[in-house]
């Protein structure tokens, strides 16, 4: 399976984020996923075993839990993938950076002449 189709799921997408905080117990992925998105318990195993066979998840057996974690592999392998595209939206991104850095200095002066003109 491409890394793009593993992430073109948005549950999966979800239980990356909440493993990107750090390594949590498939009985935590499972109550946040049920209550996010209403899906059973094996749906939830069913997702997290498609992370874990496609290099996005690791499980570590700790007694009777199973502890997840991010695995980077499959992330590395779609930003190098992503890469040669990074051209057509980094130059946006810089000059967005610009802007807002902008905003922000002339909000501090107009504050700052505010000031000036209250003492």
């Amino acid at each position: 399976m491409h890394a793009f189709d593993v992430l073109g799921d948005p549950v999966r997408r979800r239980i990356l984020e909440l493993l990107a905080d750090g390594e949590l117990s498939s009985g935590d992925v499972t109550a946040v996923i049920r209550a996010e998105f209403g899906i059973s318990q094996p749906a939830v195993s069913q997702h997290l075993k498609v992370l874990r066979d496609n290099g996005f998840a690791t499980v570590r057996p700790v007694g009777a839990r199973r502890l997840y974690a991010v695995d980077d592999t499959a992330l590395r392998q779609a930003d190098e993938w992503l890469g040669r595209f990074r051209r057509f939206w980094t130059p946006h991104l810089a000059a967005m950076a610009t802007e807002v850095a902008r905003g922000k200095r002339l909000r501090r002066l107009a504050a700052a002449d505010d000031v000036e003109e209250l003492r």
